[in-house]
This record gives structure tokens, C-alpha cells and sequence, in this order.
């Protein structure tokens, strides 16, 4: 598993894109969900999945409470994990850099920037590959 990870319009995709030739994606931004991943995965290809930090967001709807949302998450990636072996194709998480801003003044806005951060190094502590975008240039810290 690799995840890519970086600011917001940093060249996370272009860099997913230029390292992965066949890709199938599963885009919060394209309104799927975290789920979704089983039938969108095409046999041969990577897996991408994108926007985690709106999976994230609509969690906190739910009204569990961190502790639970985190564990959810947590299982998502062990099972995630797991398929990628199974199937012997990579799945490369691409997440949403949200610890290095501005602290956000709404109570809900700091929640979800930090359950994003203790979810990106959960994804961090799974991962084989841990690359960051910055300005397009892409630094690999694991």
C-alpha cells in the first residue's frame, strides 16, 4: 500500500497518475463512497481512493464519537490491506495534508483536522510507501 499525501493542489493526482499506468478510482470528490472501492476495483489495476477527508466528514454526522470513527477507519485500511494482497495489485491511499494550516476557529473544523491527521498515520503505519507532494515535487519519507 502506498499513500501519497500532501497540501491541497499540491500534484497528489498527477504524481498517482504518472507513477500508474491502469487505475481504478474511488473519488469522494466524485461522490462515491469509502465502500465503493469492491466494485469499482477492476482486476490488473490500482486502486486510488481519494477524498478521505469528506468520508471523514460525513462520519461526524453520524454522531460517534473520535474514538469509533477512527476504529472504523482502522478496519477499512486493515481490510483494505488485506485485498491488495489477495488480488497482488497496489492500492495507493492519496490524503489530504490538513495538519500544517491554520488551526481552524469551529470546533467541528478542529475535529475533523484531527481525526484527518490520526487517520493519515494510521494509513502512514500500513503503509510500505509513504510519498509527500509538495509543489509537485514529491519527496518519499518511508
Amino acid at each position: 500500500m502506498q499513500l501519497v499525501i500532501g497540501g491541497a493542489f499540491s500534484g497528489k493526482r498527477k504524481v498517482v497518475k504518472a507513477n500508474h499506468r491502469t487505475c481504478s478510482w474511488v473519488s469522494a470528490y466524485e461522490g462515491d463512497m469509502v465502500g465503493d472501492w469492491e466494485a469499482k476495483w477492476e482486476n490488473g489495476s490500482t486502486l486510488v481512493m481519494e477524498g478521505w477527508e469528506k468520508w471523514i466528514a460525513s462520519e461526524l454526522q453520524n454522531g460517534e464519537n473520535n474514538d469509533e470513527i477512527r476504529w472504523g477507519f482502522r478496519t477499512i485500511l486493515k481490510t483494505l490491506l488485506q485485498e491488495e494482497e489477495n488480488r497482488k495489485n497496489k492500492i495507493v491511499l492519496i490524503m489530504l495534508e490538513v495538519g500544517k494550516g491554520i488551526v481552524p476557529l469551529q470546533k467541528d473544523e478542529r475535529r475533523l483536522r484531527d481525526l484527518a491527521g490520526w487517520i493519515a498515520q494510521d494509513a502512514a503505519s500500513v503503509s510500505d510507501e509513504v510519498d509527500f507532494v509538495w509543489n509537485g515535487l514529491v519527496k518519499r519519507v518511508k
